[in-house]
């Protein structure tokens, strides 16, 4: 099915954010199962990716079904990131994304992703450069500035950003000193939103879908992106989109569908990453996975010290007949939202 862009970002959109070693095709299968639409890659390394890193290109392959979704491309070089843009247009993505909101400092001292946010005018002029260089439309994700309030960036920089042909901003409400501390303003969002036509998309503390709804109505932006809170509940883009398509309000997640999840997760990441690496790949994902569901913790802990595929299904077999039992005696098997 085509993508229409314009379109697409005017029905408010809710988007998987691309998070490194996260949102990978894996990942991004796993969210559209459970309701999403709208994906981006991890973040491909423009040099890794220039000097042919076979992990740089692995993250632009696009396979079946991987649809629709956007390439992520973060540098520091603004040549370098044009040349790796045309790249990464030739894998067909439905659009391009400059990184320019990444705060990890090993990238960000670098002067790539919110490392751009130092200087302004060098990061437009570098926007320029790849929009220039490519048809696909090229959105920028980015924060609200490098460092204190008294220097804050972002409502310039939208419209300077605009004015050079970049489709779409996502703003994630914190600087870039903040990292994931704090609370994110998204009245920086709306500001930004105010002064340009483009989409802007609020990110930062959109962790449900009720907070997708209220982020929206509050800043009367396009729509949001939504990152950590998909790590843990894979199921809350797809909350997003039937609670502002239809108003069908979330329901709890049953257990079978939690652990079924932790059977399907773990399986592809097996045949991905081998069983050794995938059993200590996954106990990342089991905190959210099972929130709120009856002895979690002790499941957790049982699953963090299992070292072989066995142990982990072993424990996943056991955890059920025990969930089985407890709703038979009519005790409360209830999970979180």
């Amino acid at each position: 099915m085509e993508f229409d862009f314009d379109t697409y970002f005017a029905s408010r959109p809710a988007i998987v954010a691309p998070m490194e070693d996260v949102s990978d095709a894996i990942f991004r299968a796993l969210c559209r199962a459970r309701g999403a639409d709208l994906c981006v890659t991890e973040f491909v390394n423009v040099e890794g990716l220039l000097r042919g890193c076979k992990n740089a290109r692995e993250k632009m392959v696009l396979r079946d079904g991987d649809h629709p979704t956007a390439i992520q491309i973060y540098g520091s070089d603004a040549e370098r990131l044009a040349e790796a843009a045309t790249i990464a247009e030739a894998r067909d993505p439905v659009f391009l994304d400059i990184n320019c909101g990444c705060w990890v400092p090993k990238i960000a001292r670098r002067g790539a992703g919110a490392g751009w946010l130092r200087d302004p005018a060098a990061m437009v002029e570098m926007a320029q450069m790849v929009v220039e260089r490519v048809s696909l439309p090229v959105t920028v994700k980015t924060r609200i500035g490098w460092g204190p309030e008294s220097d804050m960036p972002i409502v310039d920089l939208a419209r300077r950003l605009e004015d050079v042909g970049v489709r779409a901003l996502t703003i994630h409400c914190r600087t870039a000193n903040m990292g994931h501390s704090g609370e994110a303003d998204w009245a920086w969002a709306a500001r930004a939103q105010e002064v340009v036509s483009i989409p802007v998309i609020v990110n930062g503390d959109v962790k449900t879908a009720y907070d997708a709804r209220r982020a929206i109505e509050e800043t009367g932006c396009a729509g949001v992106m939504i990152g950590r809170a998909a790590i843990a509940h894979p199921w809350v883009v797809g909350e997003c989109r039937r609670l502002l398509d239809e108003g069908v309000e979330p329901t709890p997640v049953g257990w079978r569908e939690r652990l079924d999840l932790c059977r399907e997760h773990m399986g592809l990441i097996v045949d991905k990453r081998g069983e050794d690496r995938a059993v200590r790949y996954m106990r990342r994902y089991y905190p959210g996975y099972t929130k709120g569901l009856p002895s979690a913790s002790t499941l957790r802990h049982q699953l963090n010290r299992a070292d072989t595929l066995a142990e982990v299904y072993a424990l996943y077999d056991e955890f059920a007949a025990y969930l089985r039992q407890r709703e038979a005696d009519g005790l409360s098997v209830a999970s979180a939202a």
